[in-house]
């Protein structure tokens, strides 16, 4: 096998190491409550969370002169830092050719619906300065001879505004986001893990600070090492559920922050929208087998316990060139989606490895073989694939025998990235399944990225903008936009300016209550059977197939779950499993959220759209193989009225109150003129409600 770049330069693109990080700034103020020893940090804003979001806002507040700091339950070991694909994608408006229309990109972007129509035309107009700011600071997006930035088309984007630095590309742009950080000398605090917001009522109820716990700060007198940061506006960028589901290609220990907001009355919003696809499981390396890896046509196939391999896909398409045709597609049309299950599309390709997982068996993809021939057809050729397909490998060059060349050929890092974990697909199969990859809702915001709790932001992963859909890579241009929009309109209050001098006199003290009620030594509630309950209940009953007999009973236990953990708290051993028991309560309610939104979209007729199928005997369609209809798998369409409103969630104390909402509306034929509008832009109105 041969290839034509250096291997020094993919070694850089593979292995990307972190900045170490500055000595984190000591506490000398303490707070005695309920006979705990607390120190208090104090900065005008907290960013909760290291990743490719929260570290932007970060320097964007301290280019702006504020006081901010950063928490993080582990830098540089969140899903920004440790995720990816084959060439993680970053989706912008398109830098090259003829340019770009943000108009026509904000439609794109909000396509699936359930999107707000303002939101995604700040994220598609953001988009080329967020670009531009990165390459600035080292990101190494690749180019043309004369300047245009490299292009290619993803899921959900019919144009072609995807580009990559490599399977590493959020990564690396934590490092020079991380980079610029440390040069400006941001105080960033590893090992602190958020366990509850801290709220007060000032005439209007207001975000005071957040109660966290830091190894460093364990003592006697504090054995959990529990410690206030007094702060006037937090910023949550914590990332997505990545617990939540059983099987997902999430880094381990990523709890983002649902849970958190849930429990200080924030509103969440369209958590009915996911996305699933294929992937390598946390339980070796996760990576999202996206893009190249599928386009270069590997054999899949499963073994059950006997050890005998089963060529599954060909039960489901009816000539080997479909077959090969489907799988190259998975590159581009990666997230499970369910109308793609019909007319013998991509999407069949995930339901068959799904059931494969369901009976037991494991499924594999080998770069060695080529798909194996349909019974009754011809057998595998490149010269006999549908014509998308043929056209892109032969732009490609894409033509040798196997898969391994044709992979080494398009894209010799998705190679070697896997070779890092000692899995060499050049020499043996890999394992790999239908996974949970990331959550479209979170904190219902504003186009500045403001919550319903005045002076509490959220960004990245942790807020809602995602409609049902989205482009590829659109997650980490919308983490780029809106911490920097969140920045321009945390500096433009003053809020975080300075630190806020003197605290509310009950700060902290029923916070730490509710967080002692929830980890208790003696609760009969074991942390182990928390985690199996929640991650079975999702990933069977929420995942890509769903029903409204499953769904509604899931919620049943969710709700039983949460009401035994308010009644008994999670049980611990040491400080580490305090921790753990904290956020165990959160992703449970999270995980009640989740199932409220989802059941009251069902009992409304909702159907089938983005990652789930809702399947009903009464179903409008039904996906067919060679050998005939599954009507198992029938389910309802989607209503087009639930493409214009959103599903809104919130935690009242004692239960979930669902809502809905319609999509804010942006008018099209309003037009910007630069006298009248410049006043605004210089007196701060832009920034008013």
């Amino acid at each position: 096998m041969t290839i034509d770049v250096p291997q020094s330069i993919l070694d850089d693109l593979t292995d990307v190491d972190m900045p170490r990080l500055a000595n984190e700034p000591a506490s000398d103020e303490f707070v005695t409550i309920d006979g705990l020893d607390l120190p208090i940090y104090r900065y005008g804003c907290v960013i909760v969370g290291s990743g490719a979001a929260g570290l932007r806002a970060a320097v964007e507040l301290k280019r702006r002169g504020d006081d901010v700091a950063v928490v993080s339950q582990s830098a540089w070991g969140g899903t920004s830092a440790c995720s990816g694909s084959d060439k993680q994608t970053l989706h912008t408006a398109n830098t090259a050719d003829h340019g770009d229309d943000f108009r026509a990109m904000a439609r794109a972007i909000r396509a699936g619906g359930c999107m707000d129509e303002d939101t995604a035309y700040v994220e598609a107009v953001g988009s080329a300065r967020m670009m531009a700011s990165l390459q600035f600071m080292g990101l190494p997006l690749p180019q043309e001879r004369l300047g245009g930035t490299l292009r290619y088309q993803t899921d959900h984007d019919e144009v072609g505004r995807a580009t990559s630095c490599g399977p590493r590309t959020s990564r690396l742009m934590v490092k020079v986001l991380a980079e610029e950080a440390i040069r400006l000398q941001v105080p960033i605090y590893n090992q602190t893990t958020a366990v509850r917001i801290l709220t007060a009522d000032e005439g209007s109820r207001r975000v005071v600070g957040i109660l966290v716990s830091r190894s460093a700060d364990r003592s006697d007198a504090n054995p959990l090492g529990l410690a206030i940061f007094r702060c006037n506006v937090l910023v949550l960028a914590a990332g997505g559920p990545g617990e939540l589901y059983r099987d997902s290609v999430y880094p381990n220990g990523c709890f983002g922050s649902l849970g958190l907001a849930l429990e200080a009355g924030i509103e969440l919003v369209n958590l009915t929208e996911s996305q699933f696809g294929i992937g390598t499981r946390r339980d070796g390396f996760p990576w999202n087998l996206s893009g190249t890896y599928v386009q270069a046509m590997p054999h899949i196939y499963s073994v059950d316990d006997e050890g005998r391999e089963h060529h599954f896909l060909a039960d489901y398409y009816r000539t080997t060139q479909e077959l090969a045709s489907n799988v190259f597609r998975k590159g581009y049309q990666w997230p499970f989606h369910s109308t793609r299950m019909l007319g013998f599309g991509s999407s069949l390709v995930d339901l068959a490895i799904y059931r494969e997982s369901a009976a037991g068996r494991r499924v594999f993809m080998d770069f060695n073989r080529n798909p194996l021939t349909v019974e009754g057809d011809q057998a595998f050729s490149l010269e006999r694939l549908d014509d998308d397909v043929s056209r892109y490998l032969g732009n490609a060059g894409a033509t040798q025998d196997l898969p391994i060349d044709r992979l080494a050929h398009m894209n010799p890092l998705a190679i070697e990235l896997y070779r890092r974990y000692k899995i060499d697909i050049a020499t043996e199969p890999l394992e790999f399944a239908v996974n949970n990859q990331h959550m479209n809702g979170g904190v219902m915001v504003d186009v500045w990225g403001q919550s319903n709790l005045s002076g509490c932001y959220a960004i990245g992963e942790a807020a809602g903008t995602h409609g049902v859909t989205r482009p590829g890579g659109a997650a980490l241009n919308a983490g780029q936009v809106f911490g920097t929009r969140a920045a321009e309109h945390i500096a433009a209050s003053g809020n975080a300016r300075s630190a806020p001098p003197d605290d509310p006199e009950d700060l902290g003290i029923v916070e730490l209550g509710q967080l002692q009620h929830v980890i208790r030594a003696d609760s009969p509630i074991a942390m182990k059977s928390v985690r199996a309950e929640v991650q079975a209940r999702m990933s069977d009953r929420a995942g890509i197939i769903c029903d409204p007999t499953g769904v509604s009973s899931a919620l049943r236990e969710a709700e039983a779950l949460n009401a035994d953990i308010r009644a008994n708290g999670i049980a611990y051993g040491h400080a580490a499993e305090a921790v753990r028991a904290a956020q165990w309560q959160q992703m449970a309610l999270a995980s009640e959220a989740v199932l409220a939104a989802l059941d009251h979209y069902i009992r409304d007729g909702g159907g089938s759209r983005g990652a789930r199928t809702i399947c009903d005997p009464a179903g409008d369609d039904a996906p067919t193989t060679k050998s005939g209809v599954l009507e198992e798998f029938r389910f309802r369409r989607e209503r087009a009225e639930h493409k214009a409103e959103q599903i809104v969630v919130r935690f009242d104390g004692s239960a979930i109150q669902v809502t809905t909402r319609p999509n804010r509306f942006l008018d099209e034929t309003q037009k910007s003129f630069f006298e009248r509008d410049w006043p605004d832009w210089l007196t701060g109105r832009i920034y008013a409600a």
